[in-house]
């Protein structure tokens, strides 16, 4: 990948961006690339829609997300006035107050309806995180380029769709390279989780979204009972994001297991820790390969959501880790596949079996070399003052080969 532009050289002016994502992935993407920003440019100011670490990185948020991020056709249209409110109020602050420059960070439906707003508006648009329309509905690209002035991709092969349609692109990498990492050595980072450094541990992530951790939690709970019939020296814990709680039901379902640990806001140290992780589809599939842990990927939404998208769906893999690798490093249990039973048995191979353990980290390493260099925040960053100075980007990179 060739380096960025010289951001530094660009007028060191004041200016208004809106940045807006939905989820906690996105969120954090969004905060990296408002801190180097601001880094960059410091007289900016910034507002939009995001969780707790957009908040943190000073956006003044006209909609808090955190309880807006959904998955499935059905699981949208249960929320959909909360999703509709949020959308009517950040398209009046766009009227109200207009940012010389929207970063849209996945979210993708939600965002692609704000970013036609915007260009009504005159508003220039940047979109960062492709959608994944090279797992279904390829036709989109041309009616994305429409609402959008460029696309920042994290993965290379997502450059040639979009030139396809004459859309301005720009590799940026994966800014998860930048942030996975843990302090500490594993008794320190046990030490921190309450675990003992001596057995075995067992993480279990089911997503951040409190319709994930609704379809995948009992499942992995069933599951960890299981296995600490056949290995009761096992240690268990669940991985949830800070200043999140799980609802009234599965805090009750936890309850009867009270050995099994809850750990929140310390998922890379339980991801370090862990022989093995049994994980939600998503980008924790990616922060897993970069830690380089054997996981299992557990995908459940309502049935009539995942008839539907079956259909839509062309690639043989769901799981990130598994689409970046281009080959299967993690099995994935998909929908009725996802049982406690079929679970268990993974793991217990996992576990106890070091030749195949090892032959998972090596493949994982797959995902390493292939979500790119270092710097993603930063890119993509430089590709917004660009925007923001210029109205297009200066350049376009070419994909690495």
């Amino acid at each position: 990948m060739s380096s960025a532009p010289a951001c530094a050289e660009m007028p060191q002016d004041t200016g208004h961006i809106m940045v807006v994502a939905g989820e906690s992935s996105g969120d954090l993407h969004a905060a990296n690339m408002v801190r180097a920003l601001k880094a960059l440019r410091p007289g900016l100011r910034f507002s939009g829609m995001g969780c707790e670490a957009m908040a943190e990185a000073g956006v003044a948020r006209q909609v808090d997300a955190s309880r807006l991020g959904v998955v499935g056709l059905w699981e949208v249209l249960a929320q959909y006035r909360q999703i509709k409110k949020a959308l009517n109020t950040l398209k009046q602050a766009l009227r109200r107050d207009p940012p010389d420059l929207l970063v849209l960070v996945d979210y993708v439906e939600f965002n692609l309806r704000l970013a036609k707003a915007a260009k009504a508006l005159g508003i220039r648009v940047l979109f960062y995180v492709s959608p994944q329309i090279w797992a279904w509905r390829s036709g989109r690209a041309r009616k994305i380029g429409a609402v959008i002035d460029a696309m920042a991709v994290l993965f290379p092969f997502e450059v040639d769709i979009y030139r396809q349609h004459g859309i301005p692109v720009r590799y940026v990498g994966n800014p998860l390279v930048d942030v996975v990492r843990v302090d500490g050595d594993h008794q320190s980072c046990c030490q921190s989780l309450g675990l003992d450094p001596e057995r075995p541990i067992l993480g279990l992530l089911p997503g951040s979204r409190s319709s994930e951790q609704k379809n995948h939690l009992p499942i992995m709970l069933e599951t960890a009972a299981l296995l600490r019939q056949a290995l009761p020296e096992l240690q268990v814990a669940v991985a949830l994001p800070a200043k999140r709680q799980l609802s009234a039901s599965l805090q009750e379902q936890l309850a009867r297991q009270p050995d099994i640990r809850l750990c929140s806001g310390q998922t890379y140290a339980l991801m370090a820790v862990s022989r093995a992780l049994i994980v939600a589809s998503g980008t924790a599939t990616l922060e897993a390969a970069l830690m380089k842990t054997p996981m299992a990927i557990i995908y459940r939404i309502s049935p009539l959501s995942y008839a539907i998208l079956k259909r839509l769906i062309r690639i043989p893999h769901i799981g990130l880790a598994n689409i970046v690798a281009g080959k299967p490093v993690a099995p994935e249990y998909i929908q009725a596949a996802a049982t406690a039973e079929a679970l268990s048995a993974w793991a217990q191979r996992i576990l106890s079996d070091d030749r195949y353990h090892q032959h998972m980290v090596e493949d994982l390493d797959i995902v390493r070399e292939r979500l790119g260099a270092s710097g993603g925040s930063e890119r993509v960053a430089c590709m917004a003052l660009e925007l923001l100075d210029h109205g297009r980007l200066l350049e376009e990179e070419a994909a690495p080969s």
